[in-house]
């Protein structure tokens, strides 16, 4: 009867020792895969799932409330309840965001981007409004406003001619061009309703 006992302790024993030792590498590879987790990845998750709104806080002290739509390796565009259209932000420009704790435990799950989104750059974007010939407002870091058509769009900057608000990009009513780096943009409200897919 004793050695019954005896043996009991021993797999207790051994039971107790493989669940802390299972629970250990269990740890160690969420360690590992939260190291590998990129900001794309946890803004993918976001997107199209968010309990509520994020704040965005941006560089100059500049904050904005709204829905991630989509998102790219080097921006996200939300849905801040503009009547006008999405509002496109470099990651570049962000100091931080500001989700519910819900979404923030919702992202450290990671999303999975699709091939064609990794590769969706913010030069990528801005040509396509180039070509679509898209009305914006581009909002600097300094707080400037730009409102034109992007013309161009290069690896790291675009050129944008200057018209009102509202107005189509027609050679008569362009004012001026600018040359903007994109390290300067806060964001880019797009002055027409559109699906950024």
């Amino acid at each position: 009867m004793r050695w019954d006992r005896f043996f009991e302790d021993l797999e207790d024993q051994l039971d107790s020792e493989w669940e802390a030792e299972r629970a250990a590498l269990d740890t160690e590879a969420e360690r590992l895969r939260l190291a590998r987790l990129s900001l794309f990845e946890r803004l993918t998750a976001l997107t199209g799932s968010t309990d509520g709104d994020i704040v965005v806080d941006l560089l100059g002290g500049f904050a904005v409330t709204g829905t991630p739509m989509a998102t790219g390796p080097d921006w996200v565009a939300l849905d801040d309840g503009a009547p006008r259209g999405a509002l496109l932000v470099p990651l570049a420009a962000v100091i931080a965001f500001g989700p519910s704790h819900a979404d923030l435990l919702r992202s450290a799950r990671g999303g999975t981007p699709g091939r064609l989104r990794e590769r969706m750059t913010l030069g990528f974007v801005l040509r396509d409004l180039a070509r679509r010939r898209v009305p914006v407002t581009i909002h600097s870091v300094d707080g400037r406003e730009y409102g034109g058509t992007v013309d161009r769009a290069a690896s790291d900057h675009l050129d944008l001619a200057l018209h009102d608000r509202g107005a189509p990009r027609r050679a008569d009513l362009v004012s001026g061009h600018r040359i903007v780096p994109f390290a300067a943009i806060a964001g880019i409200r797009l002055e027409s309703p559109m699906a950024l897919a």
